[in-house]
């Protein structure tokens, strides 16, 4: 016979009240801290992944990550940026970025977004970023000492029953079709990837949840559910997004998946610069030498 529930609270007194009280108090404490209040379990091997995004670095300025970079050794093993990482897309900016990112020595994961486009030469400043060793992801997969991380843009397309539908106008459809494909290509790479950890870096949000706070009348522009269904169907761990500077710092899909907006400005408004996320990583004589599963 299974113990009933409220016995069993019952039985615990004030012990149970003091664990949860003391769960939550930690659970705030993450919250200030960036790392979302994750407990480490005991045994096996623990990595912390720190994400931000929309830093918008500007070619004029030098030092202007300073902050957010500066602590990052002894915090992280894994960086991730997701998007927006120039101000206007320049490939000056991109360089600025580069040298920025210059005293890191914690691996880079990093997607653009839709400032990093507005020049026009994204596939210039990708390749800024790759000869800089960052691990640019674009539709991809790749697999970093056992952790599997999938990157991509996203797009805009609103969520739920309010997402926009491919009916009517050509120019409707086609914009519909680009939310479709970035969700295709992030299925494709997401069942390539057989780690036990799936990290998805992405610049548009996946739920409604995380952009709460901005106007609603731009709900529609600022991410896309169709990127749910290849999420929790393939097992991810955890989303990082930005792009919502005015949103949510975190919520789950409906599955429970964690997301986490890590948009700078968002983050800063709370007394962070960077998100930390620690999981478990398989020992390092298991852990497979990066490789990547490029989307079909």
């Amino acid at each position: 016979m299974q113990p009933d529930p409220g016995n069993d609270r019952g039985d615990r007194g004030d012990r149970g009240d003091r664990g949860e009280q003391n769960d939550l108090r930690d659970r705030r404490e993450g919250e200030r801290r960036g790392d979302g209040g994750e407990r480490r379990t005991p045994g096996g091997r623990q990595v912390r992944i720190a994400a931000v995004g929309d830093v918008h670095v500007e070619e004029s300025r030098r030092g202007q990550l300073f902050d957010v970079l500066g602590g990052i050794a002894g915090k992280a093993d894994f960086l991730c940026l997701c998007g927006d990482l120039t101000y206007s897309g320049k490939l000056d900016q991109a360089r600025a970025l580069v040298e920025e990112l210059s005293g890191v020595e914690t691996p880079i994961i990093a997607v653009l977004g839709n400032h990093d486009h507005e020049a026009g030469v994204e596939a210039e400043m990708a390749q800024i970023l790759k000869d800089a060793g960052v691990h640019f992801l674009d539709g991809e997969g790749i697999v970093l000492d056992g952790i599997g991380f999938v990157g991509t843009k996203g797009f805009v397309g609103g969520f739920g029953k309010r997402s926009l539908a491919p009916f009517g106008e050509k120019a409707l459809k086609l914009f519909v079709q680009l939310a479709i494909d970035e969700a295709l290509r992030l299925e494709n790479a997401l069942r390539n990837l057989h780690t036990e950890t799936k990290v998805a870096v992405l610049h548009y949000s996946p739920i409604a949840e995380t952009v709460l706070g901005e106007p609603e009348e731009i709900y529609p522009f600022l991410g896309s559910s169709r990127y749910l269904p290849p999420l929790e169907m393939h097992g991810t761990s955890v989303i990082f997004h930005g792009h919502a500077h005015r949103g949510t710092l975190e919520g789950h899909t409906p599955a429970g998946i964690p997301v986490y907006n890590v948009a700078l400005p968002l983050l800063r408004e709370h007394g962070m610069t960077l998100r930390l996320w620690s999981c478990n990583a398989p020992e390092r004589r298991g852990a497979r030498e990066p490789s990547r599963s490029d989307a079909a």
